[in-house]
């Protein structure tokens, strides 16, 4: 058995038709690539829990040998990055990081150590009082990342991450991601519509509506 699996999700839009199947080895990254509207982040939500398939399809979700297509979407340890980043705009970036860890119940004096320390992994020492709205657009996604791998999920799922960003900082900031997914070892499924970002940092490829297996 792969290390995560998902089998049977479907979702139908008007007279469209999602159909996807795949799976992975721990430690890739993968990328779903499609056009604007194919449901690639229809995907990835329904992975996380956040929507449902269709009536009368049931979804398989097996990650690290544990069903959780049945599991609360805060109980399936798996995190998402959105393409806005979707810091707390009230808290610090320190607070904002250390925010996983005080739900999962870490003492909050400890929670902030921990994030502070962990702000240094992606060159954001010195950013632990600054506000999110001072933030430039890749700083909001290095804290985002930061945000979601310091609760160690088993599976991260990024959702277009680097779209909202100019040319060179999104090629930039890429290659940044490629070397933390390889240094930390996390698992992901990365979605964006550019082959060439695709092909860049990925380990494999997948296109909605068939079955892919990366290894």
């Amino acid at each position: 058995m792969s290390y995560f699996e998902v089998k049977n999700i479907h979702k139908t839009f008007g007279n469209k038709e999602i159909v996807f199947d795949f799976e992975c080895e721990k430690g890739v990254l993968a990328s779903l690539v499609g056009p604007s509207g194919s449901g690639k982040s229809t995907v990835l939500k329904i992975i996380s829990g956040l929507e449902k398939n269709d009536d009368g399809y049931s979804e398989k979700i097996i990650l690290d040998g544990k069903a959780v297509e049945k599991t609360a979407p805060a109980r399936r340890e798996i995190g998402m990055i959105f393409q806005s980043g979707a810091l707390f705009d009230n808290m610090t970036v320190v607070q904002n990081v250390a925010y996983g860890l005080i739900t999962k119940g870490e003492k909050r004096k400890t929670a902030l150590e921990k994030a502070s320390e962990f702000l240094k992994e992606f060159d954001l020492n010195g950013f632990e009082k600054r506000m999110p709205g001072t933030l430039s657009g890749g700083e909001k996604q290095r804290v985002a990342l930061a945000r979601t791998l310091i609760t160690a999920p088993k599976l991260v799922l990024m959702d277009e991450p680097l779209s909202a960003l100019d040319a060179e900082l999104r090629l930039r900031l890429g290659d940044q991601i490629r070397t933390w997914q390889k240094d930390i070892g996390f698992t992901a499924i990365m979605v964006t519509h550019d082959m060439a970002e695709a092909e860049r940092m990925s380990d494999g490829i997948v296109r909605i509506g068939n079955s892919y297996s990366v290894q």
